[in-house]
This record gives structure tokens, C-alpha cells and sequence, in this order.
């Protein structure tokens, strides 16, 4: 009998250690990998979608689709991997798939551009008729590619503060401290917003008003 409550009260002791080692494990595995690109990020994420490890697999979906906007391999693939999981797809408005035609890359020297020629038009003295209009039209065409540049700024900032869960069955707490019984878990691959941190939990929210602690180590940013 004693021999058999010592082997209970160490396989309690495990249960709480080994999913630490695992949150631990998944945190490591969701470092950005050396090389980083959209299609690096693309195949990593199919090689963890057939090891059955969704939550990884939507975390470098999600990070490939920064990288290569409206991919539709990306797309078709992270869709996939959600509905397999039972999680909801996240629907893409119209305008932001507009906006995100245009690479990162490639909007930020939008800006660099726009700003260039908004400066060289300013320069130019008003002179003749021909010499205001080209003025007007340099100003025109450098505020239109700066305001693409603002308007992607404006649909990825959310991402900014978007992570993936990467450890099954993960407990959200009331507290940021592992006491109690958690208010509920989440599935592995969920997404959560960031809204802050104390220590080692992070505290996020589910929906509009659902709101909890995680910890840290179970969680990936999209962003890295």
C-alpha cells in the first residue's frame, strides 16, 4: 500500500512538470528559423501540419502570409489546417486584401518614394502654368503611395499583437500565477490578442469579453 501511494504522489508530481517541459519545447520550436522567408516558413509549416502539430503549423502559415500576402497556397493551407482543428477560419475583408497586394517590402519604399518626391516637388519653384501642374502631380502621386504604405500599417497592426497557442488543452487563469483551477483551456492553434504581461504569463484576450492569463511558454507572437 505505501509502495503504491509513493508511485501516485510521483506520477502527480510529473503531470504539472512534464507539461511545462512541453509548453518549454513548443516555445523553443517557434524561434524564427535561420533563412527567414516566405517559402522556409511555408514548408516548415507543412512539414508540422504532417507531424500533427497544428499549432506550429498556424503559427508559420500566418508568418509566411506577412511575408508573401494573398498566397493562395498560404491561404488554402492555413484554412485547412483551421477547419481540421475546429477552429474558426477568419474571414479577410475586401479592403485588407487589397491593401496587403503589396508586399511589406515593397510598401515601406512606397513611403520612401513618396516622401522623395512630395520633397522634390517642393522644390520646384511655381514658374510657369506646365511647372505647377507637374508640381500638383508629384504631390499627388507621392501622397497616394504614402497612403498605401498607411493603410497596410493600419491592417497589420493588429498582427502585431496576435500569438497562437502551441500547447494543447493550455488553462487560462483568473490570476497570473498557476493556483487554482484555470477558468477554462484552450485549443492548440487558437489565437489570442496580447494585451499585456506580468512575469511569466501573458495576458490575453479570447474574444471581445473574454479575457484571461496564459503562460508565457504557450504562446508563439506571430510577429517574432
Amino acid at each position: 500500500m505505501r509502495g503504491l501511494l509513493v508511485i501516485g504522489l510521483v506520477a502527480m508530481g510529473t503531470l504539472p512538470i512534464c507539461a511545462a517541459a512541453q509548453a518549454q519545447s513548443a516555445q523553443a520550436q517557434a524561434a524564427p528559423p535561420i533563412g527567414y522567408s516566405a517559402d522556409g516558413l511555408y514548408n516548415l509549416a507543412n512539414a508540422y501540419e504532417r507531424a500533427g502539430k497544428p499549432g506550429m503549423a498556424i503559427l508559420n502559415y500566418e508568418r509566411a502570409g506577412l511575408l508573401a500576402p494573398n498566397d493562395p497556397d498560404i491561404d488554402a493551407n492555413l484554412r485547412a489546417v483551421r477547419l481540421a482543428s475546429g477552429l474558426p477560419t477568419g474571414a479577410v475583408s475586401g479592403f485588407e486584401r487589397s491593401v496587403t497586394l503589396v508586399s511589406p517590402w515593397l510598401a515601406a519604399w512606397f513611403a520612401v518614394f513618396g516622401l522623395l518626391l512630395i520633397a522634390a516637388s517642393a522644390l520646384l519653384g511655381l514658374g510657369t502654368r506646365r511647372w505647377r501642374r507637374l508640381r500638383a502631380c508629384g504631390v499627388v502621386i507621392g501622397l497616394l503611395l504614402m497612403g498605401v504604405t498607411i493603410a497596410q500599417g493600419i491592417v497589420l497592426w493588429p498582427r502585431l499583437q496576435r500569438a497562437i497557442v502551441l500547447v494543447a488543452a493550455t488553462p487560462v487563469r483568473a490570476t497570473p500565477a498557476p493556483l487554482g483551477d484555470p477558468l477554462f483551456t484552450l485549443p492548440e492553434g487558437a489565437e489570442v490578442k496580447l494585451l499585456g504581461e506580468h512575469q511569466d504569463f501573458v495576458f490575453v484576450e479570447i474574444k471581445p469579453t473574454t479575457r484571461g492569463w496564459v503562460s508565457r511558454a504557450s504562446l508563439a507572437t506571430v510577429v517574432p
